[in-house]
């Protein structure tokens, strides 16, 4: 009783205030009731939204990484770096610790991250839950704040600002394809509904075990009758 009762709780992420939760019809918004923050939203096929934005993400990454962000060229000469490519230019300048932390917040995090969430939906949507769910999803929201890939799309405007005066700017494929992966992470993360997520982990942990006792009963049937054709 005591575990329903903390089931039908939630608490408000601004003000702490613990209430109860209530039906949401189709795309409703249920707000605190002390200082009105959203507590959640129902929206429709959230995670299907999700899921295709993610793929889409991880699709754009993958272009980022392969093609060039940017090309310089002056007095006849042209070149042209890769994000990776930046990275090792800042190690070769002795600004490793800078080098490792682009490649982390810019590369790694959201890579990560967009490997989670794929992790966790993909058999949500087969109709299975993942193994080691919890863990998956705790570490993905704690690596969330790292992936800061707008900051960097920022500072390369900044730099292509300043290198127009000495030298011809050619935007990379990776360029218009980084400014893609901001807009669908900040989506994919917008359209993420913790609440439809769980309630779909638990629709299928229900359905698993209506299986296993099906399954069980079928057996147990089965057992009776051989037993009594022997008899």
């Amino acid at each position: 009783m005591a575990a329903v009762l903390t089931q039908s709780l939630i608490a408000c992420h601004e003000c702490d205030l613990l209430q109860r939760k209530t039906a949401v019809r189709p795309n409703g918004t249920v707000k605190c009731r002390r200082c009105g923050s959203v507590l959640y939203r129902n929206k429709r096929n959230s995670l299907d939204h999700t899921l295709a934005l993610t793929v889409g993400a991880i699709i754009v990454l993958i272009v980022t990484n392969l093609f060039p962000i940017l090309g310089l060229q002056a007095g006849g000469d042209r070149t042209s770096a890769t994000l990776f490519g930046t990275a090792w230019a800042l190690h070769e300048m002795h600004m490793t610790s800078v080098a490792v932390l682009v490649l982390v917040t810019t590369l790694l995090v959201p890579a990560l991250q967009l490997g989670a969430t794929l992790y966790m939906l993909v058999p949500l949507k087969l109709g299975r839950v993942p193994h080691g769910l919890s863990p998956i999803f705790r570490f993905k929201q704690s690596i969330r704040p790292w992936s800061i890939v707008e900051v960097y799309l920022l500072g390369i405007i900044v730099a292509l600002a300043k290198s127009a005066h000495s030298a011809t700017v050619v935007p990379g494929i990776a360029l218009w394809s980084f400014g893609a992966l901001v807009v669908l992470l900040a989506a994919s993360a917008a359209s993420f509904n913790t609440e439809d997520f769980w309630a779909r982990v638990e629709a299928c942990q229900t359905r698993v075990r209506r299986l296993g006792t099906t399954v069980a009963a079928a057996d147990r049937k089965q057992h009776d009758r051989g037993a009594a054709s022997l008899s």
